[in-house]
């Protein structure tokens, strides 16, 4: 049995971000089974890329009444979702990230009619940071319960959700997922030698360089493994730490093996040019970059906090330690480098693993068997293999 196709509204936060990426993919990956979707966000998200018939974009626009001290972004956001669910006819909001997001889709739903459908992705931050603000609390907790459907990236981020906020609805674990289209190792000879030279290694660390990614780990574990065998290290990405582990980096004497690459849209092409990625975070609701790493065959040096021992499987996909034991992260690190056989074997299995348990056609169908169901209607949709 045929489903009839969905128009969707997706809101999320449309600049750099693991959220932003996930659900501008999802976007793109239903518009290509058939399904329309309306993104309804203050800017284009930047993954959007070229044009797609059943895609539509429409900008929030904020009021500047002279009266706000403050543009009440919320507002103007909840109205033009009902506005754009309204005179789009569209079947649900599917929003990510519970504040604001979810709480503007409550409030679009009071406006556009019952008829309207939510459905709420928690992604981290919205739990792990912003609920253990108390004055916040009752607000997410409304958000959540009052979604038609709430799915979240990890185990580890449905436990905390439930510890923190005393939530014992139903809550969907729908993993973040990789599109192999994309994601697949690649040819990087011509752009490696700018890098580092044939008998040097490459580190890498992507992030937006908060304080919870412990960036500052980075570069011990590189100092370490650097010790142990020629290293380059490749900072991707820019943030709040920038400025301090620059200095850090100075204080070292490390200044000619590190480069800073800055913010990067082709994800793919340059975690291609690594040999190990480094994700040492203190939090981490699933840990995306270590997906896309995956699927480029890049094993990853981590952490065991929140979603990622879920992602990264220990001696198999990666090396996983404590938080802030860079000591044995950097010991983990120089073993894979120094053991060929060994660091094939993890290349190869993680490629295999993002393609079967990560990969976009079987999560997409899982978000479309949760569409179907809140709406009431009859879904077969297969759970569906990843190929490539």
């Amino acid at each position: 049995m045929m489903s009839r196709k969905l128009k969707i509204g997706i809101t999320c936060y449309p600049t750099l971000g693991g959220s932003g990426v996930v659900a501008t993919e999802l976007g793109k990956l239903l518009a290509e089974k058939g399904h329309e979707i309306h993104f309804i966000t203050h800017s284009i998200p930047f993954r959007l890329g070229q044009y797609h018939k059943n895609i539509f974009y429409h900008e929030v626009e904020v009021n500047n009444y002279y009266v706000f001290r403050y543009p009440p972004y919320d507002l103007s956001l909840a109205s033009k979702m009902a506005q754009v669910a309204t005179m789009q006819n569209l079947d649900l909001l599917h929003v990510h990230y519970a504040v604001p997001h979810a709480v503007c889709a409550y409030l679009a739903k009071q406006m556009a009619g019952s008829g309207l459908k939510t459905v709420t992705t928690l992604h981290g931050t919205d739990i792990t940071v912003l609920a253990q603000d108390e004055s916040l609390k009752s607000l997410i907790r409304l958000a959540i319960d009052e979604s038609d459907a709430v799915t979240a990236v990890s185990k580890d981020l449905i436990r905390e959700t439930r510890e923190l906020l005393d939530i014992t609805r139903d809550i969907d674990l729908t993993y973040n997922f990789v599109d192999k289209r994309i994601y697949y190792p690649r040819d990087t000879s011509n752009l490696r030698g700018d890098y580092a030279t044939n008998d040097e290694k490459i580190l890498m660390h992507i992030s937006n360089f908060r304080p919870v990614k412990r960036v500052g780990d980075v570069i011990d574990i590189f100092k370490r493994v650097n010790d142990h065998i020629p290293t380059k290290l490749l900072l991707v990405g820019e943030g709040p730490e920038l400025s301090r582990i620059q200095c850090q980096i100075r204080e070292m004497g490390l200044e000619d093996r590190v480069h800073f690459l800055g913010k990067q849209e082709d994800v793919a092409q340059v975690i291609s040019l690594a040999d190990l990625l480094l994700l040492p975070s203190e939090k981490e609701s699933f840990g995306l970059v270590a997906l896309e790493a995956m699927g480029c065959g890049v094993p990853t040096i981590g952490s065991t906090a929140g979603g990622i021992p879920e992602l990264v499987s220990h001696g198999v996909t990666g090396f996983l330690s404590e938080v802030g034991d860079t000591a044995d992260m950097a010991r983990n690190a120089v073993r894979l480098l120094t053991n060929e056989s060994m660091y094939e074997e993890f290349s190869k299995a993680c490629i295999s693993r993002s393609c079967e348990e990560f990969c976009n056609e079987r999560i997409t169908t899982e978000y479309e068997k949760i569409y179907y169901r809140v709406l009431g209607m009859e879904a077969e949709l297969p759970m569906q293999a990843c190929h490539g």
